[in-house]
């Protein structure tokens, strides 16, 4: 086998092995078939609700464990082809092999990401807020920059996004802003881009041409539904409400219609102001704070066993999980995964995927990745 068929190869055993054990395996083959049972059941429909959850896990299961298994079978055609075109000396017949395990690596890869995505919440619509850290209109303007790379990932997805919240910067960029990515799996792609993002860049707004580092930070939490119940305490909130602002002037209402709500014991501070109801901004404040809540809880319980969950509170030094340089030299690096691109123009347009990929890959295996940090 030639090194390029190899190199497909491999990639392809990786994602399975990544699949497999996401799904862990034997256990998904064993609920699978409990499933299976149950849906021939012909009470099962008594519990309409309870019914539908056991169907859309059936389908979840059988749809990855069925993938697997088809990409194992099409490796195994594509290799035998290539070793058949070799044996005979049919270079036609192996280069139809070689670019058979080509696209079965890139298929690989995708199914990989996909069948990653079974949090607890991954499937839902999700909240989206980036907040402006120290240096005015420095860190401002970068997470105006960030604003606009969501949005266009977002779009690159076939995702609908609304923005629920925004804050104008003092002279350009943006303090802080919520956008509301709506589609299957948002949640699930978005989750792992919560954390501190860091540039480095020559200042437009220095006369002197120096080189600035700003830091803004994003954090992802999922749109629940009414099922989920999150207690909220009404004297543990603070609630503000003040007039609505949008860029560039747009959306701005005449009345104190927008709302800000803090939760004092954890801190935590959602906004809305998308809608000129001063009451709906306050249902729509309220959901984004469960929202919240509940995501601080999934990610509590979810490393709890290793102690790794903290709140992002400072945003600066320390707490990065991306830098971004175009000067002295063009390089976004992910400080967790190692995944980096030589191409800032490409990610700050919403060339997020690579990085996605590998920080969901990363949650399954637990592997820690020694990344310097040049900057």
């Amino acid at each position: 086998m030639r090194a390029e068929g190899q190199a497909h190869i491999d990639r392809i055993q990786a994602a399975l092995s990544l699949v497999r054990q996401s799904l862990d395996w034997e256990q998904a083959l064993r609920r699978l078939d409990e499933l299976d049972a149950r849906v021939q059941d012909p009470t099962l429909w008594d519990d309409p609700k309870q019914a539908q959850a056991i169907t859309q896990e059936q389908k979840r299961l059988e749809t990855a464990i069925n993938t697997v298994r088809e990409i194992e079978s099409e490796m195994a055609d594509a290799i035998e082809f290539v070793e058949m075109g070799e044996a005979e000396g049919d270079a036609d017949v192996e280069r139809e092999g070689l670019d058979s395990l080509a696209g079965l690596a890139d298929r690989a890869d995708r199914d990989k990401v996909q069948a990653l995505l079974s949090g607890e919440a991954d499937g839902s619509d999700t909240y989206l807020q980036i907040n402006a850290g120290a240096g005015g209109t420095e860190s401002q303007d970068w997470a105006d920059m960030l604003l606009r790379m969501y949005a266009r990932w977002a779009e690159r997805r076939g995702f609908k996004v609304e923005t629920v919240e925004y804050a104008a910067g003092d002279q350009a960029g943006i303090k802080s802003a919520t956008l509301l990515i709506k589609g299957e799996n948002a949640y699930g792609y978005a989750k792992t881009e919560s954390g501190v993002h860091r540039l480095v860049r020559i200042s437009p707004y220095d006369s002197s041409a120096r080189r600035h580092t700003s830091f803004s930070s994003v954090w992802v939490y999922p749109v629940i539904d009414d099922d989920i119940d999150i207690e909220i305490n009404p004297a543990d909130l603070k609630i503000d409400t003040y007039r609505a602002s949008g860029a560039g002037g747009q959306h701005v209402n005449t009345t104190d219609s927008a709302v800000r709500i803090t939760h004092q014991p954890t801190g935590i501070v959602v906004a809305s102001q998308n809608d000129r109801s001063q009451h709906k901004n306050r249902a729509t404040a309220m959901n984004m704070l469960k929202a919240r809540l509940f995501e601080r809880e999934m990610a509590e319980r979810e490393a709890a066993a290793s102690g790794e969950y903290q709140e992002k509170s400072d945003i600066g030094w320390g707490h990065q999980i991306r830098s971004y340089v175009l000067q002295p030299y063009q390089m976004v690096k992910d400080l967790r995964t190692g995944v980096q691109s030589p191409t800032p123009d490409d990610v700050l347009d919403g060339a997020l995927d690579p990085f996605i990929s590998a920080a969901l890959a990363q949650r399954v295996t637990g592997e820690k990745v020694e990344v310097e940090d040049t900057e």
